[in-house]
C-alpha cells in the first residue's frame, strides 16, 4: 500500500513538472519578441561608461531586474487574483511611457532642456563624477527594464492562466530567471566584445591559425563600436515598438486593424510573407510614435508649468 501510494506520488510529480515544463516552452516563445527588445534597449542603456566599469553596470542593472521581477510576479499573481481588468490599463500605461520615453530622445535635438544642457556640460568637462554617471545609467537601465519585465510577466501570467497556483509561480518564477540570465548575459557579452577582438589580436601567432586569430580580432574591433552607435537606433525602435504594441494589444480596433492590414500585406505577390511579418512590427511602432507625441504635448507643458510653480 505505502509502495503504491509512493509510486502514485512520483507520478504526479512527473505529471506536473511535465506540465510546467511544457508552459514554460510556451511562455517562452510568446516573450521572445520581448527579449530581443530587452537586449537591444538595455546594451544601449549600459554603452558608454568606462571599459573597466561596463560588466559591475550590466550586473548592477541584472540586479535591479531581478528585484523588478521579485516585486512584478507577486504583483501579477494578485492583480490577476483580485483585479484582473487592471492589467490591461496597467500594461498600457508602461506603453505609453516608454513611447513617451522614445519620442523624448528625439525630441531632445530639437527641444533641449536646461538640466540637458547642463548634464552635456558635466560629460564634457573633466570634473565628471563617474559614480554619479553610473549611477544614472543603472538607475535609467532599471526604470525602463521595470516596463518590459512588467510584459513578459503579464504575458507569461496570460499563458499560465487556467492553471493551479503553484504552477502558475514555478513559471512565473522559471521564465524571471530564465530571462533575466538570457538578457544579461548577452548584454555583457556585447559590451565586451571589443575586448575579446583585442584578445584575438593580441595572442595572434606567425601560423596561419594565428593570421585568422588576427583578422578576426580586427574585424571585431572594426565592428563593435559601430555595433553599440547602432544599439542606440535600436534601443530607440524598440521602445517605440515595444510601447506601441503594448498599446494596440489593449485597443480592439487598432490590434484589429493591424491584423487586417498584415493579411492584406501577406496577399502581395513574391514578398507576401515577410510583409506579413514586418507590417505588425512597422504599425505599432508608428502608432507608437503618435501616442509618445501626445504624451510628450501633454508633460512638457506641464513640466514648465511646475518649475513655474516651484520658482514662485
Amino acid at each position: 500500500m505505502a509502495g503504491s501510494a509512493l509510486f502514485a506520488l512520483i507520478d504526479d510529480i512527473a505529471t506536473v513538472l511535465d506540465d510546467v515544463s511544457l508552459m514554460t516552452k510556451v511562455a517562452a516563445k510568446k516573450t521572445a519578441g520581448v527579449l530581443g527588445d530587452d537586449l537591444a534597449l538595455n546594451a544601449q542603456q549600459v554603452s558608454g561608461v568606462r571599459a573597466e566599469r561596463e560588466l559591475p553596470v550590466v550586473w548592477a542593472v541584472a540586479k535591479g531586474s531581478l528585484k523588478n521581477k521579485a516585486i512584478l510576479v507577486p504583483a501579477a499573481l494578485a492583480i490577476s487574483a483580485f483585479i484582473p481588468w487592471a492589467v490591461t490599463p496597467l500594461l498600457m500605461l508602461g506603453g505609453a511611457f516608454l513611447c513617451f520615453e522614445g519620442l523624448e530622445k528625439l525630441a531632445h535635438k530639437y527641444l533641449p532642456h536646461e538640466e540637458e544642457h547642463h548634464e552635456l556640460a558635466a560629460t564634457s568637462s573633466e570634473d565628471i563624477d563617474p559614480v554619479a554617471y553610473e549611477r544614472d545609467k543603472i538607475k535609467d537601465a532599471v526604470r525602463t527594464d521595470f516596463i518590459l519585465s512588467a510584459e513578459i510577466i503579464a504575458i507569461t501570467l496570460g499563458t499560465v492562466a487556467g492553471a493551479p497556483l503553484q504552477q502558475q509561480i514555478t513559471v512565473l518564477v522559471g521564465i524571471a530567471l530564465i530571462m533575466t540570465a538570457g538578457v544579461y548575459g548577452l548584454v555583457a557579452g556585447i559590451v565586451k566584445l571589443d575586448d575579446g577582438g583585442l584578445y584575438l589580436l593580441q595572442n595572434a601567432g606567425p601560423s596561419r591559425f594565428g593570421r585568422l586569430k588576427a583578422g578576426i580580432g580586427r574585424a571585431i574591433l572594426a565592428a563593435a563600436p559601430r555595433m553599440m552607435r547602432s544599439l542606440s537606433v535600436i534601443g530607440t525602435v524598440a521602445m517605440f515598438m515595444v510601447g506601441g504594441g503594448i498599446l494596440t494589444h489593449g485597443l480592439p480596433f487598432a490590434h484589429h486593424a493591424i491584423e487586417q492590414a498584415a493579411t492584406m500585406a501577406g496577399e502581395i505577390a513574391v514578398i507576401g510573407p515577410v510583409l506579413h511579418a514586418v507590417t505588425p512590427a512597422v504599425l505599432n511602432a508608428v502608432f507608437g510614435v503618435a501616442a509618445g507625441a501626445v504624451v510628450l504635448a501633454v508633460v512638457l507643458p506641464a513640466q514648465r508649468l511646475l518649475k513655474r510653480f516651484r520658482k514662485t
